[in-house]
């Protein structure tokens, strides 16, 4: 194909008739015999033909043998049988009519072999596929490049402000990486909205705090509300006031602008869903992916070798028994695995417990009065840093694992094989982030007992239970922790710091190596030096993990989007940066969507209304002040919550060995404690009060109308939005219309020539069916073809 764009191409793209440009290079590793100088050798020119012996009678070439690069060394295949099994590869691209030429470097074990298409493979190419040709001579660039505009107006931080050149993107990668980062531009856009009410709640929190009534009386130091011992021996009683700073923390996240805050977050993930769709039929139309046919895919190698050995053992009379067999055998072996990572993750999550109620009750032995204060902020900090550091060793450790199970799976194509990859990656790798918050946000303090009847780990360990302010700013500190901890050390050390350590490495290689030095590199050996491209999938997955920060735990941080969306600004020239200079070019891959990840995030999003629901119910203290408002309260106002809540404990019902053993607080008769039960003077101590039953019946019935409110206003939203946009239908109109009268036409002077012609012809009728193509492309298959050349001079495109 003729250059037309005016861009020196440099000598390293054509081959050495310097005429034929290279339009794919394949490289290869191979294991060196003996040294040898460097060397150019045509293969074939494409005039000439070559005879290749069979895999038999070949012999492999002189000084190396080897397998195609990126495939592990390890091969049941002996070096000699992967040569001829490459010999009779390039037989196959010469009988295709492709001509080839081998460059035979001997330097560091890699082989090139440049690939050149002629125009009439291309032509006849096109016509099998029923590619649409240009019927209008196409616009003469007259600038660079789109790599390099790409690298300016994308790949780099200074135009942040600018929207992404999507169709560019698509034009460079292909469909499935256009997609990719059309999501993401749109997933970011969306995310404006919310972080800006989120930011305005979290701001009505602040301008309020001084108003909220049950902090007030938190801090209030007259009222002298003594509570229970955190620990058993060692630790003292403490006043409540103690915690007044983590009252009004709470207070910040916790207030009734949030509830409101969580019911606009369930409408807004369905208007994400939908605002998807509507770009994703857009962007289907302009990239004409409307018509693009499902192929059946090619079964893996993986696949049909096992399958031949699994025929070759299985003897015909035991055939279905020994299937059947064999498919519960494997459905054990993978479910054991997926039970083992469940297992470890859970005993993670209770590590990180355990260590805090050991260190809580070390650190209450120290003297020191203000590190006894801050005992259980520090214990809470540490945790979490602990928690986030698990996090990202198991995610990497069930990445491979996912893999791994994968693969025993031998499913029979790619798009299978992938699906599956990601099902299992997401599956895991969500289990291990989400899991300790869910422990904080619905388990943690639960279970812990009461003074005189707790709970108890490892014999001597009392279960951790929350503060009197509860369990919500705590969550919202792991949540915080881990969402930003992932999303900055990701981005700064698996993105940015190991790659370049590794290009640093690669660097020093090359400079060690005297003959690489002085040799010209073509533009071919510079892009092998890259990184391998890797696929979507973990671009998806980062992205999906944090949808899921953002809308399954939104009550408790309504920060979440704000720190998403600026994540999100960097995330996406970061990723743009490593396309265009860091990885290799990947092939292009038609797809017409982003396949299940769509099907991921609609999970997730109504996942997300019953996690916020209970988060709400039996997290945050907004129904406990709601019941305690309009049944309990004098006044009707929140004065006298604080008093509410708190239970008495007799302190001379302490078990022996648990009071404490030195106390700083004398004269105690009576402590405090967070929850709903009877005093010690009542006929039944101890025991759950009535109040206790009115908040649980008020929480469950906040669960199923918070659910059901935010479902109903979801599925109102997708009703009322359409998939496609008003403008897109009428433009498919207009051209289904153009392209009726276009052929309508057409049918006519044929007919009128027939008639001029004296034939006996009849006219054809008018179609009944409605194309779906544009206006300035037909289909090469619903006419006569032209000749490559006839194509040439009207300066037409494939």
């Amino acid at each position: 194909i003729p250059n037309e764009s005016g861009i020196d191409l440099g000598p390293g793209l054509f081959f050495a008739d310097g005429k034929r440009k290279v339009d794919y290079v394949l490289c290869y590793k191979y294991k060196k015999k003996s040294a040898s100088k460097s060397r150019l050798s045509i293969t074939s020119n494409g005039s000439v033909p070559i005879t290749i012996q069979s895999r038999l009678e070949a012999e492999p070439e002189l000084g190396e043998v080897g397998a195609a690069a990126g495939e592990p060394e390890e091969s049941k295949l002996s070096e000699e049988e992967k040569a001829l099994m490459r010999q009779e590869f390039e037989a196959g691209l010469l009988e295709a009519g492709l001509q080839i030429e081998r460059d035979k470097e001997r330097s560091k074990g890699i082989g090139f072999i440049r690939l050149h298409i002629p125009w009439p493979i291309l032509s006849r190419e096109a016509e099998l596929q029923k590619i649409k040709v240009a019927v209008k001579k196409p616009f003469k660039k007259c600038f660079g490049s789109v790599s390099q505009i790409l690298h300016e107006e994308w790949a780099n931080y200074g135009v942040m402000y600018k929207y992404q050149p999507v169709d560019l993107i698509r034009k460079y990668f292909g469909e499935q990486i256009g997609l990719y980062f059309a999501w993401l531009g749109v997933y970011t856009q969306l995310l404006i909205p919310p972080s800006v009410l989120g930011i305005i709640v979290f701001l009505y929190g602040i301008f309020t705090v001084d108003t909220n009534v049950p902090s007030q009386e938190t801090c209030n130091h007259n009222l002298n509300i003594t509570m229970c011992p955190l620990c058993d021996a060692v630790c003292d009683y403490w006043h409540l006031s103690t915690v007044c700073s983590l009252a009004r923390a709470s207070y910040l996240f916790d207030n009734g602008a949030t509830v409101l805050f969580a019911i606009f977050m369930s409408l807004w993930a369905a208007c994400f869903l939908e605002h998807w769709k509507r770009r994703q039929m857009c962007l289907k139309h302009t990239w004409d992916l409307t018509s693009l046919e499902d192929e059946e895919d090619e079964l893996r190698p993986e696949y049909e070798e096992a399958l031949q050995e699994k025929k070759a053992k299985i003897k015909k009379n035991c055939q279905i028994r020994r299937l059947f067999s064999i498919v519960m055998l494997f459905n054990f072996f993978f479910l054991l695995p997926v039970c083992v990572q469940i297992f470890v993750t859970f005993s993670a999550v209770f590590g990180v417990v355990v260590y805090r109620i050991c260190m809580l009750s070390v650190w209450s032995m120290n003297p020191d009065p203000e590190a006894k204060a801050s005992v259980r902020m520090t214990v809470t900090t540490t945790g979490i840093i602990l928690n986030m550091l698990v996090v990202l060793v198991l995610e990497e450790v069930y990445g491979a694992i996912a893999v791994w199970l994968t693969e025993l799976e031998l499913p029979k194509t790619e798009e299978e094989f992938e699906e599956r990859l990601i099902f299992k990656s997401f599956f895991l790798k969500s289990m291990n982030a989400f899991a300790p918050i869910f422990y904080v946000a619905f388990f943690k303090g639960r279970f812990a007992g009461r003074p005189g009847d707790y709970v108890y780990v490892f014999g001597d360990y009392r279960m951790e239970e929350c503060a009197p302010p509860g369990c919500l700013i705590e969550l919202c500190i792991q949540l915080s922790m881990i969402m930003l901890g992932k999303q900055l050390i990701q981005n700064n050390v698996f993105e940015i710091l190991i790659p370049h350590q590794l290009r640093y490495f690669k660097m020093e290689e090359d400079e060690e190596n005297e003959a690489e030095e002085r040799r010209p590199k073509q533009q071919y050996h510079k892009d092998f030096a890259l990184e391998p491209f890797e696929g979507v999938s973990p671009e998806y997955m980062e992205m999906i993990i944090q949808y899921g920060f953002v809308s399954l735990f939104v009550a408790s941080f309504p920060l979440a989007p704000a720190f998403a969306l600026l994540n999100n600004v960097i995330e996406i020239r970061l990723d743009a940066s490593k396309f265009v200079t860091e990885i290799r070019r990947p092939d292009a891959v038609r797809c017409k969507d982003i396949g299940i990840w769509y099907n991921i995030l609609c999970g997730i999003s109504k996942f997300s209304v019953i996690t916020n629901a209970f988060v709400i119910s039996f997290t945050s203290e907004f129904v406990p002040k709601m019941v305690y408002k309009y049944m309990y309260s004098v006044n009707g106002t929140m004065s006298g919550f604080t008093e509410h809540s708190l239970s008495y404990f007799n302190v001379s019902n302490f078990p022996p060995g648990t009071a404490p053993s030195t106390t700083l607080i004398t004269g105690v008769t009576m402590c405090r404690y967070k929850d709903y039960r009877d005093p010690p003077w009542s006929a039944d101590p101890y025991t759950f009060s009535k109040e206790y039953w009115s908040v649980l019946a008020a929480r469950l019935a906040f669960v199923i109308f918070f659910q059901n409110l935010a479902m109903f206003l979801g599925m109102l939203v997708a009703w009322m939005i359409p998939d496609v946009p008003r403008s897109l239908r009428e433009q498919l109109k207009k051209e289904n219309m153009a392209l009726m009268e276009f052929l309508l036409n057409q049918d006519q002077e044929a007919c009128g020539k027939n008639q001029s012609s004296k034939t006996s012809i009849p006219c054809p009728e008018e179609p009944s069916t409605k194309p779906s193509h544009s206006t300035s492309y037909t289909k090469l298959g619903d006419r006569i073809p032209p000749s490559p050349s006839e194509l040439k001079q009207n300066n037409t495109q494939v």
